[in-house]
């Protein structure tokens, strides 16, 4: 299970929402081995007052935060992360220095779904990869 957050200017991320969500996706079947239909993806488009950035980023730049049931190794999520900067920046063209991602790992028992604790329902994928 994994949730995905998308930050950036709402005037960047509006015409490439769909591309985006299909590239980052893309990323998380490979370097997680995913499912093709688990997918959450939120895009949270901000005006340019509501956005700060650092000094050296373009209107493209662009955070995100990806959350998930901890049990990946180290390099499972290095490699997202790798897959990340790479296809966005081949199949979206937004450069390496406009994409920050961090991950946020928590136990299976913190999370709810499909009205079941995340620690009691059999998934189709496996965590541990």
């Amino acid at each position: 299970m994994s949730q995905i957050k998308i930050y950036g200017l709402k005037s960047s991320l509006d015409p490439i929402k769909a591309k985006l969500s299909d590239t980052i996706h893309s990323c998380v079947m490979d370097a997680l081995q995913f499912p093709a239909d688990k997918r959450a993806h939120r895009f949270i488009g901000l005006e340019i007052d509501d956005f700060f950035m650092p000094a050296g980023r373009s209107d493209s730049y662009i955070i995100i935060e990806i959350t998930m049931i901890e049990g990946r190794s180290v390099d499972a999520k290095k490699k997202l992360i790798r897959l990340l900067f790479d296809r966005i920046k081949a199949e979206i063209g937004i450069d390496c220095m406009d994409v920050e991602i961090c991950i946020y790992e928590s136990p299976a028992c913190n999370w709810g779904f499909r009205g079941m604790h995340g620690d009691e329902i059999k998934l189709n994928y496996s965590i541990n990869v």
